[in-house]
């Protein structure tokens, strides 16, 4: 019975075996799938584990013989060691299955099947040698590693490895701490910031040259449009045409509304009179060229834009690339820019707006750039301003960090970030409600207060005067005096009786009589600094008017020694 005849016989194990083999055979072509085709393995030997299995087992060996470098060797020497149990059983019964003309293949196949085997067993006892010979290798130098010596047990550093990559390291450190003006790169923005400075500096000349030129056409135009660039696209539009309502002005984008309509409405009662031919050429080219250079600084800010990561990580953090673009072009360069107080920053790049006769309360004249700031634009319009002014602070302490290389990796500029952004949430919170106020503890006994100026006018202002102390009081035995009399009213208590002396008010102390005439005689005469009093006060009740000139009188009847107003300096009593 030949190879065909065996595989005949055993055709119910030929499906099962070559679906497994063919498993096999994919599983390999994975990536380290040794796992996960070990279980088909392990069933493919116990499937052909039994003696009357092997045979053919052998023949669909023989047959992928020409695949069997495929199969991983974790595989082959999984089915090696339960080979070497039945390769006696095959031996024996592959000659007697298949027949006595098919001998010699069958002893050929088995000899290449044993030498396949040995082979397998070989390069797995070697293997096993080496990894035993490694784990020895290792136990010994961990026995001989001494854990009272240091340099035994930490030998890193001293490895040349070690020292090359922290030499690298150090290097790259130290670059990144070098002063930012000294780099190349940066060289060159600095020189596109103070083009760009150069740049509006000759906007702005353009600018009046295309003013004094375009004067004797629409003399108002300045007034109503104060953005050189704006200035410049309206007079390139408009031209030398006289009626206005020929000219689309819409299509300028960036112009507002009632810009235009203010435009139209100007254009139709100027005294202008057309250009001439020379000197309107000389407007449209100024036109161009303020056109051209305002292209050419948003080319440079552009640039400036794509630097910003690099140049100011703190500064973009907080207003963004483009802003922080901007800002430093404007204001000359970073180190300008942080040497620049808060107060300035925030007018970096304002414009002049035309408000058309609209109130002023809800513009934004004083914010430049950092009015195009998405921290500014999703705050609430109320908030803006304050905004606005916190936002400037911030980015001045974020463009000193970065004038000094304090932190390129931008860590500060999100800290200060988000300190503004608590602080706007902090702005739009809700006050507090008002909190009721306790009752006082029922039947708790009043507190201990302390002496002081206060409490003590406090005391006096509410003490029981000795008047009402008197009325307040009844004498034994004594009617008390009321005040709708027999006993109606209030009562007087003891005021008014006899010995209480608390009816009236002391009187004070009348003066000596001589002083008291003494200021009798001086008393009208007496001048202040502003002028004469006009009035005496003498003894008598009442007052006496008195001419103020009289006293300043020197001579005549009145001076002698008899005189009305002379008065006796010492008399004696009869």
């Amino acid at each position: 019975m030949g190879a065909a005849n065996l595989r005949r016989s055993l055709s119910p194990l030929h499906a099962e075996v070559e679906a497994l083999l063919w498993a096999m055979k994919c599983m390999i072509g994975a990536d380290n799938q040794e796992v996960a085709f070990f279980t088909d393995c392990s069933d493919l030997v116990k499937m052909v584990s039994s003696p009357t299995e092997w045979p053919a087992f052998s023949v669909y060996l023989e047959e992928f013989q020409s695949d069997k470098e495929e199969f991983s060797s974790f595989s082959l020497s999984l089915i090696s060691r339960r080979a070497n149990v039945k390769a006696d059983n095959l031996a024996r019964k592959i000659p007697s299955a298949i027949g006595v003309e098919d001998t010699y293949t069958m002893a050929t196949l088995e000899a290449s099947f044993y030498a396949d085997i040995d082979e397998l067993s070989e390069n797995e006892v070697d293997a096993g040698k080496e990894e035993e010979e490694d784990i020895d290798v290792d136990m010994a130098e961990l026995e001989t590693l001494n854990y009272d010596d240091l340099e035994s047990v930490s030998k890193l550093q001293k490895t040349q490895r070690y020292a090359d990559i922290m030499k690298k390291v150090e290097q790259a450190l130290e670059k990144d701490k070098e002063v930012i003006g000294t780099d190349p790169e940066y060289k060159l923005i600095v020189d596109c910031n103070q083009l760009s400075v150069d740049i509006e500096n000759e906007i702005f000349i353009v600018h009046n040259f295309i003013r004094d030129k375009y004067r004797l056409k629409f003399q108002e135009l300045d007034s109503l449009i104060h953005d050189p660039i704006d200035y410049a696209r309206v007079v390139k539009k408009i031209g030398n045409e006289t009626d206005l309502t020929l000219v689309n002005l819409e299509d300028l984008l960036l112009l507002q509304p009632a810009t235009i309509i203010s435009v139209s409405l100007t254009a139709l009662t100027t005294k202008g009179n057309p250009l001439p031919d020379d000197i309107l050429q000389k407007t449209l080219d100024a036109c161009d060229r303020a056109l051209n250079l305002d292209s050419a600084r948003k080319k440079v800010l552009d640039f400036l834009e794509s630097k910003m990561g690099y140049i100011a990580p703190n500064l973009s953090a907080i207003v963004g690339s483009a802003v922080a673009a901007k800002l430093i072009g404007t204001a000359g360069g970073l180190t300008a820019l942080a040497k620049m107080p808060a107060c300035n920053v925030l007018v970096l790049g304002h414009k002049r707006k035309n408000l058309d006769g609209f109130s002023t309360a809800t513009s934004q004249s004083r914010v430049g750039y950092l009015e195009q700031t998405e921290i500014v634009q999703s705050t609430p319009p109320g908030l803006r301003m304050r905004a606005s002014r916190l936002l400037a602070s911030k980015s001045t302490l974020a463009a000193r960090v970065d004038a000094t290389r304090g932190d390129p990796s931008g860590t500060n500029g999100k800290a200060l970030r988000e300190k503004i952004r608590k602080n706007i949430d902090k702005w739009q919170e809700r006050p507090p409600g008002r909190q009721p106020t306790p009752l006082p503890v029922p039947y708790s006994e009043p507190k201990k207060k302390r002496g002081g100026r206060r409490l003590r006018k406090t005391k006096e202002r509410y003490q029981v005067t000795d008047i009402r102390k008197l009325a307040n009081r009844m004498a034994f035995g004594k009617p008390e005096e009321s005040s709708l009399g027999d006993g109606l009213g209030d009562g007087y208590g003891m005021l008014g009786q006899a010995g209480s002396n608390r009816l009236r008010v002391s009187n004070k102390l009348k003066l000596n009589a001589k002083v008291t005439k003494k200021r009798q005689n001086t008393g009208g005469a007496t001048t202040s600094g502003l002028g004469t009093s006009s009035l005496a006060f003498t003894l008598v009740q009442g007052i006496e008017l008195c001419n103020p000139q009289a006293i300043g009188l020197g001579s005549g009847s009145q001076s002698s020694y008899f005189s009305e107003s002379g008065t006796f300096s010492k008399f004696k009593k009869i």
